[in-house]
């Protein structure tokens, strides 16, 4: 009783902070909300239990390299925000073909992350229904595309455009009493001599390539490169930076305190196997995470559907509108959810991030050449490039 009583004065406080006037009026922290609910919204309740139970005690390390290949990238992506910019007239005849390149992987790539978004509401939706559990989330996942799809069609997103900020903080909220009641499981199983040290499922190349899979699970950085019409390259240069830096510590923390409490037979594989775990440390944890997920997951997904509309209608010259767009998302969205599993979809995603990812790392690997020569930081962005190619290949999905 104690416990929840705490996890919930942690995220009323949390709340309260995140929501004053002060800080939501704060034009670099009003910039850090797109990128860091896009990243914050891609996995977080997944990603915990998808290490733990794959990668037992090296969790935490496979979690701080998905962070680093996701910083590295995010630094070639703020070179070409600050080198490349947004006047095509600037950029040259090979950089301008990667970046129309790069927008059409990008507009493709949005279209598996909403499924895998709307994918993760379903099962969460139907986590605290027993019977039919699968057939129901694909049900509820389906109603949500139409819903969305209607959305774009009849009102657009403008009236949902709050949502985001409004999701994002609730989200840090939550995960501020979930990292406090993990904090408190973990020092009990200190005290009492209990910490497990799981030997990982997962190893050798299988292990590597799994990772891959899971590129996905840190991305959404990237939305910054698109805010260039109300921000400046500064500013979302530093926003993106600091969405980044901030997950990164949330993510360590957290599997930090989730990688070394639970013995294997505790553990499970599925998208919505935090429950049962957060049920043991505090029964009102499964509760709140279940808000917090189903408001995620539906704020990331109109963000990234109305960026695949915009997406769709630039680089194809409005020969395809946004509401073509959107019926094009939907219609791919719900066959990949009653044909694949949610971890499938997210390495689908992972894999078309990453070929986004590749592409904007070559555009920063030919701008440093020109400008620097075969310096150390066109060679490093060659590099990302080639792991990017990599994971586009070698990637492969969780097995539930």
């Amino acid at each position: 009783m104690l416990l929840n009583a705490s996890i919930m004065v942690a995220v009323i406080v949390a709340g309260a902070i995140l929501f004053h006037p002060s800080v939501v009026k704060r034009r670099g922290w009003q910039a850090t909300i797109t990128p860091l609910a896009s990243i914050i919204g891609s996995g977080f309740l997944v990603l915990g239990p998808l290490l733990q139970v794959s990668y037992g005690l090296y969790a935490p390390l496979v979690m701080g390299s998905l962070c680093a290949v996701a910083y590295g990238f995010g630094a070639a992506i703020r070179f070409n925000i600050a080198q490349v910019g947004d006047a095509h007239e600037y950029r040259g005849a090979l950089v301008e073909r990667l970046e129309t390149a790069a927008s059409w992987v990008l507009a493709f790539a949005y279209i598996v992350s909403v499924a895998y978004y709307l994918n993760l509401f379903g099962a969460f939706g139907v986590s605290l229904v027993d019977a039919g559990a699968d057939t129901d989330a694909k049900l509820l996942t389906t109603a949500v595309f139409a819903f969305v799809l209607v959305t774009g069609w009849t009102r657009g997103f403008k009236a949902l455009e709050k949502l985001e900020q409004i999701s994002v903080t609730f989200k840090l909220a939550i995960i501020a009493g979930l990292i406090l009641a993990l904090a408190v499981f973990f020092g009990q199983h200190v005290a009492a001599g209990e910490l497990t040290f799981n030997p990982p499922v997962e190893t050798g190349w299988h292990g590597i390539a799994l990772a891959f899979g899971l590129l996905v699970t840190v991305q959404g950085f990237e939305t910054s490169r698109y805010l260039g019409a109300t921000y400046g390259a500064g500013i979302r240069i530093r926003s993106m930076r600091r969405a980044q830096i901030i997950t990164t510590a949330i993510y360590m923390v957290y599997i930090g305190l989730l990688a070394y409490v639970f013995p294997v037979g505790e553990l499970e594989l599925s998208e919505t196997a935090i429950i049962g775990m957060m049920n043991l440390v505090a029964p009102i944890l499964p509760l709140i995470l279940v808000a917090a997920a189903l408001s995620a997951q539906l704020s990331a997904a109109v963000a990234d559907t109305g960026g695949a509309g915009g997406l769709f209608e630039e680089v194809s010259n409005g020969r395809v509108s946004q509401r073509a767009a959107y019926a094009l998302l939907a219609a791919i969205g719900i066959s990949l959810t009653w044909f694949f599993d949610v971890f499938e979809i997210i390495s689908h995603a992972s894999r078309a991030f990453a070929l986004y990812y590749a592409l904007q790392a070559v555009i920063a690997a030919v701008s440093a050449w020109r400008n620097e020569g075969a310096g150390m930081r066109a060679v490093f962005y060659g590099v990302l490039a080639l792991l990017g190619l990599a994971i586009v290949v070698f990637g492969i999905p969780a097995e539930a």
